[in-house]
């Protein structure tokens, strides 16, 4: 008999959490919604750690845990049920364990926020979406899950909606993902056209049943883009980033929860869990790889030129994304996990300690302003410089085991994705460094000197005082986060974390046929390359940033006008305003005011207006004040029903 893992319970907790909260919150103490945001999101945890416990004993794997009937339309069949694997097991531990500690952290950063509750009821939404998103055993409730999150993250992006530029982020993240989420949406109709169902299960037994030809490929092919799409979309990959950086306009916490370890990393889970489709088509799998590839590179340059500590950590998520879309799209699926596992806890802490900087220095984002804050902020510094190691992929931290296997794959694959993944390592630790150098190193830029001549901090907690440490419900977060960015890719070691997931992917990793296979000698040569490529990129920051701060300003003035394409993103934001903005807001417009309004509405209401006028012109000339008309009238009237009345007897 199979045991019941009770799974419905991981994402119901937050969401009874966030219905508290939601309706009762208002007029709850702080304390009040903490503890219940807490409890609920923490007893969450706590069983999905209980499921990971009993996982092993599990009788059959996958395992399927069926709630309740839902959609019956003829052989199509929907039903809201619960789907447990090896790879839905790491998102459930990483999605809860993280997502639980941002939760801690949040209490101390969101303390003094007038919408405390409201935030809180948010983050616990977030988590249920989520949660459902990755335990969904078919793809309708994982969409479900998909379009939730993509509320509950607008929700929170424009959570400051009084702010024009935090609302404006909010909109931008929910119209761009729809775009995505369209191609989604029509990639799940040719699957219930074609299997006909949306259960993993049926359609995955189901692709290597289907008729081989030309048809098969390209039905796969096109699937396979349209899911793409989808996941360009949610996980902020070319064309479709453009809404991640201006995301950073929220909380922080929302950006270390949704846009580092969560949300953004939903679009790489649905294109591994689509592995099979993408492994019978090939083209799709190169289109995962190149734009995985191109946009692991753009982001990476864009962060070199960043100054707001936020956009920077944004540009590199975007970047990292990318490299687990490379590791997919060279059927690496079971890296690309990885790198996504131990990225959740250095990009997570990443965020987390800027948001420390941030409350040390009262508010302030640009690291012009600051510099000199270790003396300050110790442990924000130790922290932050642990997951700095770990996304350089410096060895033995957590992003060097991830990131290095990801290179190896790629470059068994094609040796220009290595070559590209390799700049873009190297390009990646030269700006987490710059950001590290700039933050912590040199003078405290906040220090003024004001009329009297008393020096004093512009920019801490009162607006006068020195920068100082977070509370400790902030710095636990930190220190746990920095202990797995330092232990978190050790299970990786031996390919132990490859073999626990090989009951998904198993076959599923893409085979090397016809490639001699490469020497031990060759694996260790390219872990060289990336390390010293990772210590070249810090050497190169310190020189710049810290040794010869006068560098970076030469440097700049001589690239020129390429500098300043680069400064400003290239200009992409513009030239989407330019093509696609402007000319739909002003067609919207001109369709709304002149078609609509002008020529519907206006129209309608002038020509009822001009119609009454007629027809009360004719009729008043009936009302001469004349008996002899009036009599006459009623004569004619008189006369048309008795005429009515006999042809109706004569019709019986």
């Amino acid at each position: 008999m199979t045991p019941n893992l009770n799974l419905w319970l991981i994402p119901i907790l937050p969401l009874a959490g966030a219905a508290i909260n939601g309706f009762f919150g208002k007029k709850s103490s702080r304390t009040a919604v903490s503890t219940i945001a807490l409890v609920f999101c923490g007893a969450a945890f706590v069983w999905a750690l209980s499921v990971a416990w009993r996982f092993s004993s599990l009788p059959e794997i996958p395992h399927q845990e069926y709630l309740a009937h839902w959609i019956r339309s003829g052989s199509f069949v929907a039903d809201f049920a619960f789907y447990l694997d090896p790879l839905s097991l790491v998102m459930l531990l990483v999605v809860t364990g993280v997502g639980f500690l941002i939760h801690i952290y949040s209490v101390g950063y969101m303390w003094d926020d007038p919408g405390y509750y409201r935030f809180f009821s948010y983050l616990n939404l977030f988590m249920f979406f989520m949660l459902t998103l990755v335990l969904a055993n078919n793809y309708l409730v994982m969409f479900i899950g998909w379009e939730g999150v993509g509320l509950a993250s607008y929700l929170l992006i424009g959570f400051w909606f009084t702010k024009d530029s935090a609302a404006s982020a909010g909109k931008k993240a929910f119209i761009v993902n729809r775009i995505g989420d369209f191609g989604f949406l029509i990639g799940l109709f040719l699957l219930i056209q074609h299997f006909p169902s949306l259960n993993f299960t049926d359609v995955f037994e189901g692709v290597p049943r289907l008729t081989p030809g030309a048809g098969t490929e390209t039905l796969l092919t096109t699937v396979g883009i349209l899911l793409m799409i989808g996941a360009c979309g949610k996980s902020a990959q070319i064309p479709l980033y453009v809404w991640l950086p201006d995301a950073m306009e929220g909380p922080t916490p929302v950006s270390a929860l949704i846009h580092a370890a969560t949300m953004v990393t939903a679009g790489v889970y649905m294109v591994a869990r689509s592995h099979v489709i993408f492994e019978r088509a090939p083209i799709a799998l190169t289109v995962v790889a190149i734009i995985g590839t191109l946009t692991a590179l753009f982001a990476a340059t864009i962060g070199i030129t960043q100054t707001d500590i936020k956009k920077v950590l944004a540009y590199s998520t975007v970047s990292q994304l990318g490299y687990m879309f490379m590791a997919c799209g060279v059927g690496a699926f079971s890296a690309g996990i990885f790198h996504l596992m131990t990225h959740a806890f250095f990009k997570g802490l990443l965020f987390l300690a800027a948001g420390s900087v941030i409350h040390a220095v009262g508010g302030e984002q640009d690291m012009r302003k600051m510099g000199g804050l270790r003396s300050y902020i110790p442990w924000t510094f130790l922290t932050m410089g642990t997951a700095t190691l770990a996304i350089a992929g410096i060895p033995p931290f957590a992003g060097f085991w991830s990131k290095d296997e990801i290179l190896w794959k790629a470059y068994q694959q094609n040796w220009v994705y290595w070559l590209i993944g390799v700049i873009t390592a190297f390009i990646t630790s030269f700006y987490m460094f710059r950001l590290l150098f700039m933050t912590f190193w040199g003078d405290y830029h906040g220090i003024q000197v004001d009329a009297h001549g008393r020096v004093h901090a512009a920019h801490g907690d009162d607006g006068h005082g020195e920068p100082h440490e977070s509370p400790m419900v902030m710095l636990v977060p930190l220190m746990i986060l920095a202990v797995l960015s330092l232990v978190g890719g050790w299970v990786g070691i031996g390919n132990r974390f490859e073999h626990f997931l090989a009951p998904v992917f198993g076959s599923g990793e893409v085979a090397e046929a016809g490639k001699e296979a490469a020497t031990n000698f060759t694996e260790y040569l390219l872990m060289g390359v990336s390390v010293l490529v990772a210590a070249l990129g810090a050497i190169l920051a310190w020189v710049l940033y810290v040794s010869k701060p006068y560098l970076p300003q030469k440097i700049a003035d001589g690239f020129g006008s390429f500098y300043e394409a680069v400064l400003n993103k290239y200009y992409v934001d513009e030239l989407y305003a330019a093509l696609f903005v402007k000319p739909l807001v002003d067609g919207s417009t001109r369709i709304l005011w002149q078609g609509v309004d002008r020529k519907v509405i206006d129209d309608s209401i002038n020509d009822a207006a001009d119609g009454a006028r007629h027809v009360s012109d004719n009729v008043r000339h009936m009302q001469s004040g004349n008996l002899r008309s009036y009599a006459g009238w009623i004569a004619a009237g008189s006369a048309a029903v008795i005429a009515y009345m006999i042809w109706l007897g004569v019709g019986r």
